[in-house]
C-alpha cells in the first residue's frame, strides 16, 4: 500500500484564513475593518490595498535589536542545512500569507537564499530558492510586489556599494542586482527597490563625495539599461532613508532624491517607496514625504511601519495610528494611489513578542489601521470640505493677475504696478485649528 504523504502546517492554531466579522467583532484572530472582498468603486479592498509582508522581518526577523541577540526561535529554523532552512522557511512563509490574506510579498535577495563562498555559490542558492518561490507562487496565487538586493549586510559593503571606494566592490554589487532583478522578472515582480544601506559617508575626511555621487548614479543608470535588455516592465523604485547605519545617506530624504534623479536624469525612470519611520528620522511627516513625491508624481510604494517617538532609531514597529494614516491615505487618493505599488508591512514584532501568533495579531492591527484610515480618507475627499477651503484659500490665483503668476505671463514690473496701485495686503487666518478640528470629526465619526 502507497504511503500517503501530507504537509505540514507551520501555524496549526491557525487553521483556516483570517476571517472579516466587522467593527462590533471582540474577537482578536479576526478583521474588523479590512474585508479583502468588500467592493469599493469597483475594486476589491484588496486591490485597493494591496498589502504585502516584509519577508526579512516576519520570516527572519530573531529580536535582535542594537543591545541584545536573538529572543525568537521559529520552528522551521533547524540550523544545521543553511539551504534546507531556506526552503523549509519558504513553506512557512507561503503558508502565512494566506492565512493572513496578504495577496503580496517583498524579498532581498539574501532574505530567500543563504550567501555562498562564492558569486556563483550564491546564485545557485538563489536559483533553487526562486524555483521553490515560482512554485509556491504559482500553487497560492500569492505576487511578488518588488525584490531588491541586499548590498549592506557583508563586510564587503561596509563602505557601501555602488558608492565604494573600491571598483571591484561596485562590480560585485553590480552582479548581485543584476542577479536580483532577473529573478524579481523571473517571479513576475510588478517593481524592483533600491534601498542604499550604506551608501552614504561617516566622515569627510576620506570621502570624495562627488565621486560617490557619480558612482551611484552610473550605477542605477546601468540598472535601467539592463531592465530595458531583458525586457523587465516593472517600476524602480527609491527608498529614502535619511541615516543608519551611515551618519549621512544620500538618498536622505524624498527632496533629496529628487534633487539627485533630476540632476543625473533619472526621475522618469524612478519613483519613491516611502517609509513612515524614515519620513520621521528625517525630520518629516509620512504625509509631507507623499505629498512631496506626488507634486513630482513619483509616488510609487509605500513600507507600512511607524517608530517609536521616545526613540532615535529606526524600530520599524506596526502602525495603528488611524489619524496619521488616515492623512497619508488622503493624500495617496488625492495622488491617484500607489500604481504598481501596495502596502508593504516593513514592519516586526517587538523582542519580546516571540510566540508565532505574534505574527498574526501584528499585521492584524496594521491591516485593519490601514483599511480603516482608507475608508475614512474616502469619506473626507467624498464630503469635500477640507478640499474646498485648501481651494477657497488660494482662490486668488484662480483669476486675474493671480492666474498669470501661475502661467508665468507676468513680471516684477508689472506686479509692481498693481502692488502701487492697490492698498496694503490684509492678513488673512490660515485657520490652523478648524482644520485640525474638521479632521478629528472625520476621524472620529
Amino acid at each position: 500500500m502507497k504511503k500517503k504523504t501530507t504537509t505540514r502546517t507551520w501555524f496549526p492554531k491557525i487553521k483556516n484564513p483570517i476571517p472579516y466579522e466587522g467593527p462590533d467583532s471582540d474577537h482578536l484572530m479576526a478583521f474588523r475593518h479590512y474585508d479583502p472582498e468588500e467592493v469599493i468603486d469597483g475594486k476589491t479592498m484588496s486591490e485597493h490595498m494591496r498589502f504585502s509582508v516584509a519577508y526579512w522581518h516576519t520570516f527572519r526577523g530573531a529580536g535582535l535589536d542594537p543591545f541584545g541577540g536573538p529572543t525568537i526561535c521559529r520552528p522551521w529554523e533547524k540550523g544545521k542545512d543553511p539551504m534546507a532552512d531556506a526552503l523549509r522557511r519558504m513553506d512557512a512563509a507561503f503558508e502565512f500569507f494566506q492565512k493572513i490574506r496578504a495577496p503580496f510579498w517583498c524579498f532581498h535577495d539574501r532574505d530567500i537564499a543563504p550567501e555562498g563562498r562564492s558569486l556563483r555559490e550564491s546564485n545557485r542558492y538563489l536559483d533553487r530558492a526562486v524555483a521553490h518561490a515560482k512554485d509556491l507562487q504559482k500553487a497560492t496565487g500569492i505576487k511578488l510586489l518588488w525584490g531588491t538586493a541586499n548590498l549592506f549586510s557583508h563586510p564587503r559593503y561596509m563602505c557601501g556599494a555602488a558608492t565604494n571606494p573600491d571598483a571591484h566592490v561596485f562590480a560585485y554589487a553590480a552582479a548581485q542586482v543584476k542577479k536580483a532583478i532577473d529573478v524579481t522578472a523571473e517571479l513576475g515582480g510588478e517593481n524592483y527597490t533600491f534601498w542604499g544601506g550604506r551608501e552614504g559617508y561617516e566622515t569627510l575626511l576620506n570621502t570624495n563625495l562627488k565621486r560617490e555621487f557619480d558612482h551611484l548614479a552610473a550605477f542605477l543608470h546601468m540598472a535601467v539599461d539592463y531592465a530595458r535588455d531583458i525586457g523587465f516592465k516593472g517600476q524602480f523604485l527609491i527608498e529614502p532613508k535619511p541615516k543608519e547605519p551611515t551618519k549621512h545617506q544620500y538618498d536622505f530624504d524624498v527632496a533629496s532624491g529628487i534633487a539627485f534623479l533630476k540632476t543625473y536624469k533619472l526621475d522618469r525612470h524612478f519613483k519613491f517607496n516611502i517609509e513612515t519611520n524614515h519620513a520621521t528620522l528625517a525630520g518629516h511627516t509620512f504625509e509631507h514625504e507623499i505629498e512631496l513625491a506626488a507634486a513630482h508624481r513619483m509616488l510609487g510604494s509605500i513600507d507600512a511601519n511607524t517608530g517609536d517617538a521616545l526613540l532615535g532609531w529606526d524600530t520599524d514597529q506596526f502602525n495603528t495610528d488611524v489619524r496619521e494614516l488616515t492623512l497619508a491615505m488622503v493624500s495617496i487618493l488625492r495622488a491617484g494611489g500607489v500604481g504598481s505599488g501596495g502596502f508593504n508591512f516593513d514592519a516586526k514584532v517587538r523582542r519580546p513578542s516571540i510566540d508565532l501568533d505574534d505574527l498574526f495579531h501584528a499585521h492584524i492591527g496594521g491591516m485593519d489601521a490601514y483599511a480603516l484610515a482608507f475608508k475614512k480618507a474616502r469619506k473626507i475627499l467624498a464630503e469635500g470640505t477640507l478640499e474646498q477651503l485648501v481651494a477657497d484659500r488660494y482662490a486668488s490665483y484662480d483669476t486675474d493677475y493671480g492666474k498669470q503668476i501661475e502661467k508665468k505671463k507676468i513680471g516684477f514690473k508689472a506686479l509692481e504696478e498693481i502692488a502701487l496701485k492697490k492698498s496694503q495686503p490684509k492678513p488673512r487666518s490660515g485657520k490652523q485649528e478648524m482644520y485640525e478640528n474638521i479632521l478629528m470629526r472625520s476621524v472620529h465619526d
